[in-house]
This record gives C-alpha cells, sequence and structure tokens, in this order.
C-alpha cells in the first residue's frame, strides 16, 4: 500500500487548483499537501456528479472500491483513491494524479507499445469483474516510469451486467494461471472494504462474474459486437 499517496490524500490538505476539461462529471484537478510535501489528485466531488437513471449518486464510492479490489488482488492497476469528507465542494473521491504522455492511451498502447499487452488484458480481466460501464480508452494511461495503470471507474460494481469496454483484442485468450489463482478467493466475497461501498446484490454479482471466469478460463468475449462505450477515446 503506497505511503506516502495513501498518507498526502488522507491527510493532506486539498486546494483546487481547476475544472479538468471533457468530463461528464464536475472532475478536479487539487493539490493536497501535507507539511513540506505536495503532489497533485483528482477530486470527484458528489455535488458534481450528473444523475444517472441506472446508477445511484454516491459514483465517488466506486472509484473508492476499484482501487480497493485492485490493490486486494495485488496488480496496482488503479492509483491510490481515498474518499474524503472534508474536501472543498464536499464529500468525494481523490485520486493520485498520474503523470504521463496524454497523448497516449489504450488504442495507441495497444498497436505501438507491445510490452504493455500483458497489463492491458489485466485491465480487461479486471473490467470484467468490477463490470465497468465505461472503460474509453483514454482510461488507459502509461505513466512517466512506464506503468499501465486504469483510471475512471464511477461506472462499475452495477448487479446487472453493464460491461462496456474498448478493450477486446484479447478477447477468448486463456486467463493465465496465477491471475485465476488471484480471483479465486473474489467467488466466495469481496474484500470487506469493498463489499462496505457496495450493495448486497452488487456483492453477489461480482462473485457470480468471478465464478464465471474460473469456469471458462479464458477472457470475455462479447458476442454482441455492442459492449462499446461512447465515445471510444
Amino acid at each position: 500500500m503506497p505511503g506516502r499517496e495513501l498518507t498526502l490524500l488522507t491527510q493532506g490538505s486539498v486546494e483546487l487548483i481547476g475544472r479538468i476539461p471533457r468530463s461528464s462529471n464536475e472532475t478536479f484537478l487539487v493539490q493536497v499537501s501535507r507539511a513540506d510535501d505536495a503532489a497533485y489528485a483528482v477530486y470527484k466531488p458528489e455535488a458534481g456528479e450528473s444523475p444517472l437513471h441506472d446508477f445511484e449518486p454516491g459514483l465517488y464510492r466506486r472509484e473508492r472500491a476499484a482501487y480497493l479490489l485492485s490493490d486486494s488482488l495485488g496488480w496496482g492497476l488503479v492509483p491510490p483513491t481515498v474518499v474524503r469528507e472534508e474536501a472543498p465542494l464536499g464529500v468525494g473521491s481523490l485520486q493520485w494524479f498520474i503523470e504521463c504522455d496524454f497523448r497516449e492511451h489504450y488504442f495507441t498502447l495497444y498497436e505501438d507499445a507491445p510490452e504493455t499487452h500483458r497489463d492491458l488484458a489485466r485491465i480487461a480481466l479486471f473490467d470484467y469483474i468490477a463490470n465497468n460501464t465505461d472503460r474509453k480508452s483514454g482510461h488507459v494511461l502509461r505513466g512517466d516510469d512506464g506503468r499501465v495503470w486504469g483510471i475512471d471507474h464511477g461506472l462499475c460494481f452495477s448487479a446487472s451486467f453493464k460491461l462496456r469496454t474498448v478493450i477486446w483484442d484479447f478477447a477468448g485468450e486463456p486467463i493465465p494461471d496465477a491471475l485465476l489463482e488471484d480471483i479465486a478467493p473474489l467467488a466466495e466475497g469481496a474484500p470487506v472494504e469493498v463489499a462496505e461501498l457496495l450493495d448486497v446484490e452488487e456483492v453477489t454479482a461480482l462473485q457470480r462474474r468471478v465464478q464465471r471466469l474460473l469456469r471458462a478460463g479464458v477472457l470475455p468475449v462479447d458476442r454482441t459486437g455492442m459492449r462499446y462505450p461512447w465515445p471510444l477515446v
């Protein structure tokens, strides 16, 4: 568990820098600081969420749940994310800002950086488990250190199957045994911290998705050809 990142996110003072453009919900770049240490974070307040017919208010909790799920698996795909009550615009999520070249995204990484394919396929597996409804290409980043990240998980964990993603290039490929071992405990139940952020039906649905993966042993296939988000990037 990242010490400095979580310390700053949970204990640092939060200063608004500006709104991040082209977001469906109000999303802000902030600076978190504590003593002589400071860094950037992404702040998503509940007050800035657009009403949805299929998700209750409180998408910030799903951002936190996605981080906790990734962390519990030992995959480190989601940047450190916390819930802050005393943030400038009220309760919301704070996620560590990833320094990267924003001209890169899933499509460019898949085409130009084959060394990232293992991590990209693992994100595809994670998205099926989390039932990600909105994996756009731009929600996949490669940090300046070369590490691959997935961001923007507010539309995850629905009890109804809603998977929409651009990551179908690995469909039908065998899931490595090591990853099957990682996810196997989820067939019995979600980590307590994750379950506390979801409702019972959502946790049960997560277990069932994992059970299906364990039986199939391959990455999911979209037989409809329609499980894509919009816009794609």
